[in-house]
């Protein structure tokens, strides 16, 4: 399973999610199977920024292509 987290802050736009394959990295993480499927669901459902706890939407670009590898 992948653990994505959010950096970055409100001027640089959208945070940006980063995959963070040994889950060591600080700050808020969800947990995602690594099946582009499971992605393409939860931002249907828009579980991700629920997640995440963060008030808008997120960059998943990095776990995108992470996926698409």
């Amino acid at each position: 399973m992948l653990d994505p987290s959010t950096h970055g802050d409100a001027v640089a736009g959208p945070p940006h999610v980063v995959v963070d394959v040994r889950a060591g990295l600080p700050g808020r993480g969800a947990w995602i199977h690594p099946e582009p499927r499971c992605l393409e669901l939860a931002e249907r459902r828009r579980a991700v920024p629920r997640a995440l706890r963060v008030g808008g939407p997120v960059d998943l670009g990095e776990v995108r292509a992470h996926l698409g590898r």
